[in-house]
């Protein structure tokens, strides 16, 4: 719970930082400019909201790892939601707008976490899970996109180092396996997620893990 907040508030602070130029630069994810990342953080932060007011009844059905689904195919960006974010994204016009409204939403998805009863059911997805387990998993979340919304601004402020370390054992838990002790977190989260492709030392590293990646989560 603790580290949906450290995470989410660093990746809304990155934002802040952003430049009304750095709206048209490319962001980490394939086919989007970072205008078209922060408006798909407006709906994150939204489905944050829309799950916390949605109790559910029964046992949990997944957890902070099942919660993923994991395809072996990179976005490109040609998707329908996928096209869908960047015409929503384009029609706000000024980046300020985008900022204001994922301050004003992204502020209340913050104040809801940290309301939530750990163990309420939720549901979300078709699945039940507990709040807790449910905004652990969007550690991971917030963890990637700020990634992706740095890719290109190497100045930029990362994520904070436990939740890329947090991060970094979800992924290790999705995939079965560990990464290997050389490779930073952030280098794990890249590569494990297809977000750049293993370098020759690297590929040789991973060894039988490679065979596993990209891990295309959803």
């Amino acid at each position: 719970m603790d580290l949906f907040q450290l995470s989410w508030a660093a990746l809304r602070a990155a934002v802040v930082d952003l430049t009304d130029e750095d709206f048209a630069r490319p962001s980490g994810c394939a086919g989007w400019l970072v205008r078209d990342l922060v408006c798909h953080l407006v709906i994150d932060a939204q489905d944050v909201l829309i799950t916390l007011a949605t109790p559910a009844g029964g046992e949990p059905t997944r957890d902070a790892i099942t919660y993923w689904e994991v395809g072996t195919t990179p976005p490109t960006g040609d998707d329908p939601l996928d096209a869908l974010t960047v015409r929503l994204a384009a029609a706000y016009g000024e980046p300020g707008l985008l900022k204001f409204h994922l301050d004003d939403v992204g502020s209340a998805a913050g104040r809801a976490a940290a309301l939530a009863d750990p163990a309420a059911r939720v549901g979300t997805r078709g699945a039940v899970l507990t709040a807790g387990d449910y905004l652990s998993a969007y550690v991971l979340e917030w963890t990637l996109h700020h990634l992706d919304l740095v890719a290109h601004r190497p100045a930029a402020a990362p994520p904070p180092a436990e939740g890329l370390a947090r991060s970094r054992a979800v992924l290790e838990a999705i995939a079965g396996a560990a990464f290997p002790r050389s490779f930073s977190d952030r280098d794990a989260l890249l590569v494990g997620t297809g977000r750049r492709a293993p370098g020759e030392a690297e590929a040789t590293a991973l060894g039988e893990v490679a065979a596993r990646l990209p891990l295309v989560l959803r």
